[in-house]
């Protein structure tokens, strides 16, 4: 095949280039990765969603993801929606829900009637090791100290990726990309994490902007909504049905208890095909 074939969709403003990998041969360099999701030079993107034939006989496909630095990850839930509209839609799957492997575990996209997507994101993480977070021990929060900002009360949490949540009295003036690329890469988070900065607007409401490990901020992040959620929960200040208003839209949330999965709603849109020859690739 002369060139690779792709779809663009997003989900809240959460952009993605998502490749067909079942019936056409894909191997991306981190460098061609870069260059696809580079919005000047490439197609431009926040994450790569690959669609792979799944070698387990509990799931259907097998999904995986790469930030716009070229790094893979392990979960996306803005991205899980659009994966399983795309194989609905390329004629992949006729179900309604499948399941899906991912680096992290099993997870179970649903198409609603309205073509809205509501997925099983699995149970939170809270044990500092297996976020990975450098802790002594657990805690709802934890203090951390930003440079030049000094010290920040946060939750964190994994939901197949590490998530630090910290409350803020205004999103629209909250320091994001000052704090956010500080806290991404701190010595605590060996992996790095993805930042949360969350707005109360009452028990049932919140506003969220995400700054996102290797991406930067984005207009929407599914796992950063369910994380924020649970973090507020955690900490007796939302009920466990929540609404995420982000820059992109809103998110439905729910986590009914400790011993649930959390549960995501939200939309998944296909904006275009199209399709770039390898020969382009090949030089990145």
């Amino acid at each position: 095949m002369s060139s690779l074939e792709f779809s663009k969709m997003h989900g809240l403003g959460n952009d993605f280039i998502v490749i067909n990998a079942i019936d056409q041969q894909v191997t991306l360099s981190d460098s061609q990765i870069r260059f696809l999701a580079d919005r000047h030079f490439g197609v431009g993107c926040d994450q790569v969603l690959l669609v792979e034939a799944s070698d387990s006989d509990d799931a259907d496909f097998r999904y995986r993801i790469f930030n716009a630095d070229g790094g893979e990850v392990s979960q996306c839930g803005n991205g899980a929606r659009c994966f399983a509209r795309f194989v609905r839609e390329k004629g992949l799957s006729d179900k309604d829900t499948i399941a899906v492997v991912t680096a992290s575990g099993l997870i179970y996209p649903t198409i609603q009637v309205d073509g809205s997507v509501t997925v099983d994101m699995g149970k939170p993480q809270f044990e500092p090791r297996r976020i990975p977070f450098f802790a002594e021990e657990q805690a709802t929060t934890y203090m951390v100290s930003v440079p030049e900002h000094g010290k920040k009360e946060v939750g964190v949490v994994s939901m197949g990726n590490p998530h630090a949540v910290m409350l803020v009295d205004n999103v629209d003036t909250a320091p994001v990309q000052e704090i956010g690329p500080l806290m991404e890469s701190h010595e605590q988070f060996p992996e790095r994490v993805n930042v949360g900065f969350m707005q109360l607007q009452d028990a049932n409401h919140i506003r969220l902007r995400v700054y996102e490990r290797g991406s930067g901020e984005t207009s929407a992040c599914g796992t950063g909504a369910c994380a924020a959620v649970v973090s507020g929960i955690r900490r007796g200040l939302l009920s466990n049905q929540v609404t995420v208003s982000l820059p992109g839209g809103e998110l439905q949330i729910s986590w009914p208890d400790e011993n649930s999965a959390v549960w995501m709603t939200g939309p998944a849109e296909h904006v275009f095909d199209g399709e770039i020859a390898w020969a382009t690739l090949e030089n990145k």
